[in-house]
């Protein structure tokens, strides 16, 4: 039996096709085929040279699959049988460095990768662009029967990196209530699914800025809970800067969450934030060049800015009860996503890095 993945080589450079041979599964390994893998932010940043990784290699760590081999007693251990439907999570914390042992191994300093194996040795395939998937028991996390896997992979991993930058600013004592009015920066994936997990926590406003205006995506944030959505180029910088300085009477806004990886974000947040508001900032995850800021504000306005790169085992797990919870954003959150087969990977990059999609998968 053979499989295909998709091999990143080189930056700008065309995705390989390859076939590769299915072999035995190693001990401590669960074999999954694929259901759909997410096109994070990340790797379009590795296909621009933006973010460096070793190549060639299979490249992908938002694998939703089905268990179809292991050995039972070694899956029994982590709650796991063969037929269950999983997110493979690849984020190998050491557990000993001082990150670890506060309680913080999303990020650990010596982070290691399940998705980093040779694809010259077997079995292959460790990432996430393959129809078949070997990935440690140990980070695969159990899908519950009732949600529809597909469904689950829309959100694999902006879901847990929302829940995390929560937990941390959660950490730092902040709150989103009744009372909050945030903004989300950005109208991607994880700006989609901050709009969601805000309005899940009942805050009073959700306002959205996007970059160019789309009435697409701008009908689906406001049915998922966004209550305006902004357009920089239609609306303007200062129109939107004015408006949400005007809330909390003069004051600005309680919370803003970076999701758009543009680095105007930043001093646009600043100035739109009240005195004590909240900044979390996991969006600026490669170097796009830096910008001017005014770091007084931040003393003056005693701003609480709380940056997030990763997530742990505990977000996944969250974000999982949280769409169990709230089963009824099902039908909503499959209208997000845009799939392709696995042999159809560069079209399915060229539409992800123009902005066609809101969410780009593979399927098999």
């Amino acid at each position: 039996m053979k499989a295909k993945a998709a091999v990143f080589t080189k930056a700008l450079k065309p995705f390989d096709v390859r076939e590769f041979d299915i072999t035995k599964t190693p001990s401590g390994y669960g074999r999954s085929e694929l259901i759909a893998s997410g096109v994070c932010g990340t790797d379009l940043h590795f296909y621009n040279g933006k973010l460096f990784i070793q190549t060639p290699t299979v490249i992908g760590h938002e694998f939703v699959g089905k268990l179809v081999d292991c050995d039972d007693n070694e899956a029994e251990k982590y709650g796991l049988k063969i037929g269950d439907n999983v997110i493979a999570d690849i984020a190998v914390p050491c557990g000993k460095c001082l990150l670890c042992k506060n309680g913080d191994d999303a990020n650990c300093v010596n982070m290691k990768v399940t998705n980093g194996g040779s694809i010259d040795e077997p079995p292959y395939l460790y990432g996430g662009y393959a129809e078949v998937n070997y990935t440690p028991l140990s980070n695969l996390i159990k899908i519950p029967d009732e949600l529809d896997p597909k469904s689950v992979a829309v959100f694999a991993c902006p879901g847990p990196t929302v829940f995390h930058s929560f937990r941390l600013a959660k950490k730092a004592g902040v709150k989103t209530d009744k009372d909050t009015t945030a903004v989300v920066q950005g109208l991607g994936p994880v700006g989609f699914f901050t709009v969601i997990y805000l309005k899940s926590t009942g805050v009073k406003k959700i306002y959205v800025i996007a970059n160019k205006e789309n009435e697409k995506r701008t009908a689906l944030a406001k049915e998922l809970g966004a209550d305006e959505v902004f357009s920089l180029q239609k609306d303007g910088t200062e129109n939107i800067k004015k408006k949400l300085q005007s809330e909390n009477g003069g004051l600005g806004v309680d919370l803003c969450f970076e999701a758009s990886g543009a680095p105007s974000a930043v001093p646009f947040a600043m100035n739109i934030l009240r005195n004590r508001g909240a900044y979390l900032i996991p969006g600026q995850y490669s170097n796009r060049g830096g910008i001017e800021i005014q770091p007084q504000m931040i003393t003056f306005k005693a701003i609480q800015i709380i940056g997030s790169s990763q997530y742990s085992v505990c977000d996944v797990k969250d974000y999982l009860k949280f769409l169990a919870d709230n089963k009824y954003l099902e039908k909503t959150i499959l209208k997000l996503g845009t799939y392709y087969h696995i042999s159809d990977v560069n079209t399915a990059f060229e539409d992800a890095g123009s902005g066609k999609n809101i969410k780009t998968l593979l399927v098999k």
